[in-house]
């Protein structure tokens, strides 16, 4: 894997964690709410596959997102590898069951956690 095609994983996480923070700060009612959820949905789909990107870079391999972000942690690119595997598990959650009381404490745990951990990676710092 090439370090441009790294570079651009990272560009367009942090575009999709740009678009989660926008609707978060917006959301008004449920429908908004749910909208957050589904970027929540596709910004952890992308921080996984951007970690897996990095990891390759380096030269170690990943084939599941929790494998990956279990390497990450160990390869020192992330410092929580529990609070990754939480969003994974909320985001299963959120993806296969709908439950109105889920639903809301996901969007709390991604208003009032997960944002501040995502804002505070730095991923481009782990190349």
């Amino acid at each position: 894997m090439k370090k441009s095609d790294v570079l651009l994983k990272i560009q367009n996480f942090e575009k999709a964690l740009d678009r989660l923070k926008e609707a978060v700060n917006s959301a008004k009612d449920d429908l908004d709410k749910d909208g957050v959820i589904q970027r929540f949905e596709f910004t952890v789909e992308l921080l996984w596959k951007t970690l897996k990107a990095i990891l390759e870079y380096q030269g170690l391999e990943c084939y599941s997102p929790r494998s990956c972000i279990k390497e990450a942690f160990k390869s020192k690119i992330i410092d929580d590898d529990e609070i990754i595997l939480d969003m994974l598990e909320d985001r299963n959650l959120s993806s296969y069951v709908y439950d109105d009381e889920v639903s809301r404490k996901i969007f709390e745990r991604i208003k009032n956690v997960y944002i501040e951990y995502l804002e505070n990676l730095d991923l481009r710092r782990k190349l």
